[in-house]
């Protein structure tokens, strides 16, 4: 049986890809949504119209991911977090911030094999995402450890603070926004950081790239605006009237991704944070603070 499993899913990675390059190439041959249009009508926030936003209640399923808490929070999965299918998860994730067909396929399928599950027949709580070195990783941006913090819905107020004023950018109206350079700074800091403080520390080439694939998200599909990403990372809520900036009409793909995800992950240099690291170790820092 688990020589079936990885032969189906090795020739599901290759169909996937090749899925993916076509999907680049339609992109570059078609127009680009109209801006206020790159929602599809029909959809939950249409014309940047979300639905009502309430935070979680007691008992309700949350993870590390602010992207996938935000749309519980707006009903756009189930407000619970719980009993979530797979197959909704990819249609949903679709609709909501443009990322490729090709990638919603893909991620909810790795997470489904990840937690021994069926990806067409089963459902998951977004708790569940957080099996710590599954999808979960080490130097969030956004999360304290899980050595340091178990409960990986909770977000550090301090880490997203800093990482927004990490920005470097302007838009044409002058307002801040987040550069890969910018991300690859703040990125290289929390993992010298992690390092010195967490003597649970661990890191993986494949969890260095799901890190910096994470962080793009912030870049891609929703522009490094400092103003959008400051609501959702910290109220995990979709502003009033935003869309994705990904405007391509199959949506941003592994292949184009990568030209985000790349430069981010080869910018990083933890050495430049070693000194940094040190005080925050002997508890002159305040990084890893509760």
């Amino acid at each position: 049986m688990g020589v079936v499993n990885t032969v189906t899913n090795a020739v599901y990675d290759v169909g996937v890809m090749t899925w993916d390059v076509f999907l680049t190439l339609g992109n570059l041959v078609s127009f680009s949504r109209p801006v206020g249009k790159v929602t599809p009508e029909g959809h939950p926030g249409y014309g940047g119209y979300w639905p009502e936003y309430r935070p979680p209640h007691e008992g309700d399923s949350r993870c590390s991911c602010p992207a996938l808490n935000a749309m519980a929070n707006h009903g756009i999965l189930a407000r619970s977090g719980r009993g979530i299918k797979f197959t909704d998860l990819t249609t949903q994730i679709r609709t909501t911030y443009n990322f490729g067909a090709s990638f919603c396929s893909f991620v909810p399928h790795y997470a489904a094999n990840m937690l021994n599950k069926n990806y067409h027949g089963d459902t998951f709580d977004l708790e569940e995402l957080d099996l710590h070195n599954g999808i979960e990783h080490d130097a969030s941006l956004t999360r304290l450890d899980t050595a340091i913090e178990r409960n990986q819905s909770a977000k550090h107020v301090p880490f997203i603070e800093e990482l927004l004023s990490f920005a470097t950018g302007k838009d044409t109206e002058g307002k801040a926004l987040l550069t890969k350079r910018d991300m690859s700074r703040i990125m290289g800091k929390r993992r010298a950081e992690a390092k010195a403080t967490n003597k649970d520390y661990s890191t993986s080439l494949f969890h260095k790239i799901f890190g910096s694939s994470n962080s793009s998200t912030m870049l891609t599909i929703f522009g490094g605006r400092v103003d959008d990403l400051r609501v959702v990372l910290l109220e995990e809520r979709l502003p009033e009237g935003w869309e994705s900036r990904v405007r391509k009409p199959f949506g941003l793909t592994f292949l184009a991704f990568n030209f985000t995800v790349l430069p981010v992950e080869l910018g990083i240099k933890e050495s430049d944070w070693t000194e940094d690291a040190k005080q925050v170790s002997a508890g002159k820092g305040t990084t890893n603070s509760i």
